[in-house]
């Protein structure tokens, strides 16, 4: 789990990572979903259609225009449902995937980890994680990938139109797409933070929460009243200075948007005028700047959302997925029970920014021995038991848990000696 650490400040790959896994259901969903937009757009260039034939008296034609609206508008609704039907298996297995592999990694960390760090942030960062990569997924793929398609076939369409009002609108909409992430990227650092004050609040409620007993005790409720508001004023201002900073990107979008669609709208007219657009092509006109303006504001609206769970999202791996500093050696033999000798050979060991508290210590415990600790606070009596279980790695010398043979055994299998250190 050691290779999860390389994805601390890759919030992308490690998303990717668990598309990957489940790729076949991602291209079934992502292509039911672009399939599902073509043929909304494609139904407006068929009641395009059906408006020109309506110019045709008693034309047969009509039937074939609307019987292509019907199948057009039949297969956009079952296409949502196919993807639909297969993301709620899809992105919920994609969470629990996170979940155990976060798990795993949490789990491969020293006992020394745990001590520095706090429990209910850890654990509360664990579900964020799974949960703001679950939100981001839906959204990606209900609320950011059908207006830009929905954009994308619109402008094709107008094409047929016009080349010359399709060729303005690529370059407008890639003009507004690079300048508002490049605003939504500016803004990180106001995220960010929002994202570390709300897992503060997870912590604080998990940590009181889970000493309850402890604080009432002490009579600590008062306090621990005041110190939760103060940190929830704290997640409040943050994460409205975040929404705000949004909101001024999505207000600019939404002028450029109207004022395109209604350039577009003028723009069409003026070619009737001239007499080259009929009709149908003044109601597709339309129809797709509507449905421009729509998509684009519903992008902007998933930007605030995404931009705020990808934050959280990218927070919460940078805090969890800390490389393991303490590692088995790639010749450790597993633990055998029974029979067990405890060795320590000239250990050197010290904690961080203290004076040396073991210069190459020996002595060897036999199976079946009882051996007391004696000596004055401070002499390294509870030190030996926790060097025993690995909360720390030594400066030098060895220390073993073996048969006669010596041989070494795995961190992880330390631990189940640790009630009976001495059989």
């Amino acid at each position: 789990m050691d290779s999860l650490a390389s994805y601390a400040e890759r919030p992308v790959a490690f998303f990717l990572r668990y598309v990957r896994r489940r790729s076949k259901a991602h291209v079934i969903i992502v292509g039911a979903v672009v399939t599902a937009v073509l043929c909304s757009i494609v139904t407006q260039y068929a009641v395009k259609l059906m408006v020109d034939t309506l110019a045709e008296p008693a034309s047969a034609a009509i039937w074939h225009a609307f019987a292509l609206v019907v199948a057009l508008i039949a297969g956009d609704n079952l296409l949502w449902r196919l993807a639909s039907w297969v993301g709620n298996s899809t992105f919920v297995g994609v969470t629990g995937d996170v979940r155990r592999d976060l798990f795993r990694h949490l789990t491969g960390h020293a006992p020394s980890y745990f001590i520095a760090s706090s429990p209910g942030t850890l654990t509360s960062r664990v579900t964020a994680t799974a949960n703001a990569l679950f939100t981001v997924e839906n959204m990606l793929v209900w609320n950011v990938l059908p207006p830009c398609m929905a954009t994308v076939f619109a402008i094709a369409f107008v094409g047929t139109v016009s080349i010359n009002m399709a060729a303005g609108l690529v370059v407008v909409a890639l003009l507004m797409i690079a300048l508002m992430f490049r605003r939504a990227a500016a803004g990180k650092p106001l995220h960010y933070e929002f994202a570390n004050r709300a897992a503060a609040v997870d912590g604080e409620l998990t940590d009181v929460v889970g000493n309850i007993s402890i604080v009432k005790a002490f009579g600590g409720i008062a306090r621990e009243h005041r110190r939760f508001d103060a940190t929830v004023e704290r997640e409040m201002a943050a994460r409205q200075r975040s929404l705000r900073y949004l909101e001024h990107l999505r207000i600019g979008h939404a002028l450029v948007t109207v004022a395109l669609t209604i350039a577009l709208l003028a723009w069409v007219l003026l070619l009737w005028q001239q007499g080259r657009a009929t009709a149908g092509d003044v109601i597709l006109v339309c129809t797709l700047g509507l449905s421009v303006l729509h998509a684009t504001r519903d992008l902007a609206v998933a930007l605030v959302d995404i931009t705020q769970h990808g934050a959280r999202f990218a927070e919460a791996l940078q805090q969890l997925l800390v490389p393991h500093q303490l590692r088995d050696r790639p010749d450790a033999k597993t633990l055998s029970h029974g029979g067990i000798d405890v060795i320590f050979e000239k250990v050197v060991f010290a904690y961080p920014d203290c004076p040396t508290l073991f210069n190459k210590l020996d002595f060897r415990i036999g199976s079946g021995q009882k051996v007391g600790l004696v000596g004055a606070s401070g002499g390294g009596k509870s030190s030996i038991f926790v060097l025993k279980q690995r909360f720390y790695d030594i400066e030098s010398g060895r220390i073993l848990i073996a048969r006669h043979s010596l041989k070494t055994v795995n961190m992880g299998d330390l631990g189940e000696v640790v009630a009976g250190i001495i059989r």
